[in-house]
């Protein structure tokens, strides 16, 4: 009586007469999948070990060639056991074993702080890529739990970079000199709001428009930080794979608070096309049931498309004693969908927290397929709303994991259907034709075009797709601070030519700024006006027919006279020119 009141109370649906205690059972038995069929393997063991001896070595290294680091008290410094992540993905055997390329990046964070990450990508695919940041959850955290979702990423055609939000991984633990206390407590929101923020920030620099560290507070800036750190060749100035960024083509991926934090700053940044939550979207407000992330939050406007991903199970893992509410992990998608803002929400059976991130430990169950659905949805969502491919259509409403050859050999009951019984996974989005397309329960299937061929081969898997052998040609990029600057994507004889004015009245201008572009052929041109600190203040794209066009760009009524950085692109097929210029505003 106690536990169905309290479950009650919680906002759950209790239907006593068709829970099964042995159903429960072998569904909370899907938690031990990971250990039992990976991690737990003795040759996965052995290579866990020796990987992790040399990671001590390496932040033994740190510590003795850059002084002024202070990671030694986090948690996860030593990538060791349960702080490993999955190791056959480590970025520096990954680079090494030719997968693809990595590059370590140190950067100043707004309060001094030194943030520790990599930029990944590949030698093979387009010469200009969307770009993705992928923000870690809170504490037991290092970015090498989300290998998985960089390398495969990145072998879609993405730059992808992850970092440690300071006080986990390698990250600092402590804010600068003057400010050793900003940002050094654990779980912290503000720490992964603002490190995706400033994540952001720096995968788009280059070295015409170099990262900069936003001020902590009127008068406190840690920006000479990060020059002398960049002139000493420990901190890069810019992205040094930034010649194959596309600016206006922006994901951000989150798990955990890192999901809260995508969640709110991904609907607030203009720069953001997309988010994938990973357990889950939280749209603040109140809320039916917990959801990751900091309680009594204000609520978030949906803005940008949302794909968010739960589990049947908690942080804590805990077997049911009575069915729960089966929209109980839907709050975030039940805001988007109200909104009318494209979104999906997809609950894993059996599954945890850590279906999310590779913690290999059996003290974090998760299930065997678990991580596979995982990039395999968030390259679909990302494909649709950030590279805006119309046969992303097909990956997103694939039929696949409800019948997964390899989810039913491991299942206890040898069921392949991998989305939760408990908890409704739905979607509600726009067809690359235009026409809405709502499924309220993808377990049981959908309405077509749900089912039809997705185009891939049978039996994905994260680990074979991360694994296969990068391409041998040289992609440009390079440099960051010390390295070769990256070399010019340009269009051919798709775009011939795109002007500004360098200097413009507020007042005389209608507060409207004109773009010139001469394009050969069918081009998308591309605007965007940001402040110092990379807020937009105006922006716009369109597709432009052949000849001289100009393109209007409406600056908003806040944008204050002084000095901005106007990013310019202009794609036709795979050919991009792109021209980055500072333009004065005058009253």
């Amino acid at each position: 009586m106690v536990v169905a009141l309290t479950l009650a109370v919680a906002g759950f649906s209790v239907d006593a007469s068709a829970f099964s205690p042995d159903e429960e059972g072998r569904n909370f038995s899907k938690t031990e999948e990971r250990a039992r069929y990976e991690h737990m393997l003795p040759e996965y063991r052995a290579l866990l070990a020796e990987r992790g001896a040399r990671s001590e070595t390496e932040l033994l290294n740190i510590a003795a060639s850059d002084s002024e680091r202070n990671p030694y008290g986090n948690l996860c410094a030593q990538h060791m056991d349960g702080c490993a992540g999955d190791v056959r993905l480590w970025a520096q055997y990954w680079r090494a074993e030719g997968r693809g390329l990595v590059e370590d990046v140190l950067y100043t964070s707004r309060t001094g702080a030194t943030i520790s990450g990599h930029v990944w990508a590949t030698r093979e695919g387009p010469p200009v890529r969307p770009a993705v940041v992928i923000t870690p959850g809170s504490v037991q955290a290092p970015e090498e739990l989300y290998g998985f979702a960089a390398a495969t990423l990145a072998k879609r055609g993405y730059v992808v970079l992850t970092y440690d939000v300071q006080t986990q991984g390698r990250s600092d633990t402590n804010g600068g000199d003057q400010d050793r206390g900003a940002g050094a407590q654990a779980q912290d929101p503000n720490n992964f709001i603002n490190g995706t923020t400033e994540g952001l920030d720096f995968l788009l620099s280059t070295p015409g428009s170099p990262y900069r560290v936003a001020p902590l507070r009127a008068g406190v800036s840690y920006q000479g930080k990060q020059e002398r750190r960049v002139a000493a060749k420990f901190n890069r100035g810019f992205n040094p794979l930034h010649g194959l960024v596309d600016p206006d083509r922006v994901g951000l991926v989150g798990h955990s608070l890192g999901a809260y934090a995508v969640s709110k700053m991904g609907n607030e940044d203009a720069r953001v096309d997309a988010i994938v939550a990973f357990d889950n979207l939280n749209m603040g407000g109140a809320a039916s049931c917990p959801a990751a992330g900091p309680p009594g939050v204000p609520a978030i406007a949906p803005r940008v498309p949302a794909l968010g991903m739960a589990a049947d199970y908690g942080l804590t893992p805990t077997p049911y004693n009575a069915d729960p509410g089966p929209e109980c992990k839907n709050d975030g998608f039940a805001r988007y969908k109200q909104a009318g803002v494209d979104a999906a929400q997809l609950n894993i059976r059996g599954g945890t927290h850590y279906e999310f991130s590779y913690i290999p430990n059996p003290g974090f169950p998760a299930t065997l397929r678990g991580m596979d659905l995982a990039s395999w949805y968030a390259g679909a969502w990302l494909d649709k709303y950030v590279k805006r491919d119309p046969g992303a259509d097909a990956r997103v409403l694939s039929d696949r994991w409800r019948s997964d050859a390899r989810g039913r050999e491991v299942d206890p009951a040898g069921d392949g259907n991998l989305f939760s019984k408990y908890y409704r996974s739905r979607v509600a989005l726009t067809l690359a034709d235009g026409s809405p397309y709502v499924c309220d329960d993808v377990r049981a299937g959908c309405a077509p075009p749900f089912g039809a061929s997705d185009g891939e081969p049978a039996g994905y898997s994260y680990l074979r797709e991360a694994s296969t052998t990068d391409a041998a040609s040289d992609p440009g990029g390079g440099g960051g601070g010390g390295g070769t600057a990256g070399r010019s994507v340009r269009g051919g004889k798709c775009v011939r030519a795109l002007r500004v004015s360098r200097r413009l009245s507020l007042s005389r201008s209608r507060r409207r700024l004109g773009v010139v572009a001469a394009v050969a052929l069918r081009s998308r041109i591309s605007v965007r006006l940001t402040g110092r600190h990379g807020r937009r203040v105006g922006g716009g794209s369109r597709v432009h027919e052949p000849g001289g066009r100009r393109l209007s760009v409406r600056i908003v009524r806040s944008a204050a006279p002084g000095r901005y950085v106007l990013r310019m692109s202009a794609r036709c097929g795979e050919g991009l020119l792109r021209r980055t210029v500072a333009v004065a505003l005058t009253r």
